[in-house]
């Protein structure tokens, strides 16, 4: 398996302070390292980043964490810093205090850690989405219905997963072809590219389910450019993602080996019909 020296840095290293937030730090590297201990393969793209996370010294917040990250590894023309939550103030929409101060409101969760490595990993991506969700707060304004962008915007921020793959392998998974995807198509997974985006996707993924679906994104290529690039409002609006079971991708979840896994319909869902209405009789007519 990739990665596999040095796994044990969270644990080599007292990489969390140990004063007031130390309980709260503590249970975040105990997280970190059950990932380290048996990296599965959508943490893989990311693995280098977290062992380098967990190779600071002390730090006394994940704001704190990351920062250090962000300079230890020298991320070219970094477009945020971190500050603790504390520091937005009230009443301001947090997207609103990111664009106005290029800074990021950080709480002491895995949650927000996950968010950081997300900003640390694509920040083309990452500013490019904070850009349209600010201009749609300004727009609107915080209250009111969120509207379809900003929905949508959302939705790619805490559940996407990014995707470039044979032509064929995207069409079948458009149509919820799922015998077809991940059964007669098997062996052009070995093609596609896979990334987990979403920090709440990584997140659950903690606790590995096979009903977590993530929001997947085709891309023309997994990079930082391409994915920012992609990033079309009018695309976004119209909610072009196409879901998927993320453990039933094949080689990262071992109970998929069985040909069964797929069958649950409750997971791998079919594609909603709209009835027919063709033949409807017209109303008023005799």
């Amino acid at each position: 398996m990739p990665f596999a020296a040095g796994i044990d840095a969270c644990s080599r290293n007292s990489v969390f302070a140990g004063d007031g937030r130390g309980l709260k730090m503590s249970a975040l590297r105990a997280q970190l390292q059950r990932v380290l201990d048996a990296p599965p393969a959508w943490w893989w793209p990311y693995l280098p980043a977290l062992q380098s996370l967990c190779g600071v010294p002390i730090a006394a917040s994940v704001a704190d964490l990351l920062n250090e990250l962000a300079r230890s590894t020298a991320v070219a023309s970094f477009p945020v810093s971190f500050v603790t939550q504390g520091e937005l103030p009230a009443g301001e929409a947090y997207e609103s205090f990111i664009a106005r101060t290029a800074t990021v409101p950080t709480r002491d969760n895995l949650h927000d850690l996950f968010n950081g490595l997300m900003w640390l990993s694509w920040p083309q991506t990452k500013l490019r989405l904070n850009r349209l969700q600010a201009a749609q707060i300004n727009a609107q304004g915080v209250g009111g219905a969120r509207g379809a962008l900003r929905d949508a915007l959302t939705v790619f921020d805490e559940n996407a997963a990014l995707m470039h793959a044979p032509e064929e392998l995207i069409a079948a998974l458009r149509r919820r072809d799922w015998a077809t995807a991940f059964g007669d198509y098997r062996a052009l997974w070995a093609q596609a590219d896979v990334r987990v985006f979403g920090h709440a996707l990584l997140e659950k993924l903690m606790q590995p389910r096979k009903a977590i679906t993530a929001h997947v994104w085709v891309v023309a290529a997994v990079t930082d450019a391409d994915v920012a690039a992609s990033l079309d409002p009018e695309r976004l609006a119209a909610k072009d993602f196409l879901p998927l079971p993320v453990l039933g991708v094949p080689g990262w979840w071992s109970p998929n080996e069985q040909p069964d896994f797929y069958q649950d319909t409750q997971v791998f869902r079919p594609m909603r019909r709209m009835p027919d209405t063709s033949a409807a009789p017209t109303a008023g007519v005799a």
